[in-house]
């Protein structure tokens, strides 16, 4: 039993810091997406959706690769205390910035995109 675990632990010591890399390359990945995302998409509302989103996803999966990759217990609980801040800061000030906007009147866009132009232009 002493060998399985000497076994399980010498394979975590092997592969935690490729994994911790890849986790950390996946999360920022994920928060590029997100800025295309922000630069992309037409209104207020689907921009802070993206924005919202992605960053709380991305810096997750990044303070999990970096916990991987820590070398004691302080430092994943300081991530871990990282990550609880985030969990609860980030869709909250999202929600306070949208509904901000809305409460000071701003339509979100409805319908297809160029369907204004569209139908200007038929019109004329």
């Amino acid at each position: 039993m002493s060998d399985l675990l000497a076994n399980l632990l010498q394979f975590f010591e092997m592969v935690r810091y490729p994994a911790g890399s890849a986790l950390c390359l996946v999360g920022a990945i994920l928060c590029v997406i997100g800025t295309i995302g922000v630069m992309r998409f037409p209104d207020f509302y689907t921009r802070m959706h993206a924005a919202s989103i992605t960053d709380t996803s991305g810096a997750t999966v990044i303070l999990i690769g970096m916990a991987l990759m820590a070398p004691g217990w302080l430092i994943v609980a300081k991530l871990a205390t990282i990550f609880w801040l985030l969990f609860l800061t980030s869709p909250a000030a999202s929600h306070a910035v949208v509904n901000a906007a809305h409460t000071a009147g701003l339509q979100p866009l409805i319908g297809r995109i160029g369907k204004k132009a569209d139908d200007e232009e038929g019109a004329a």
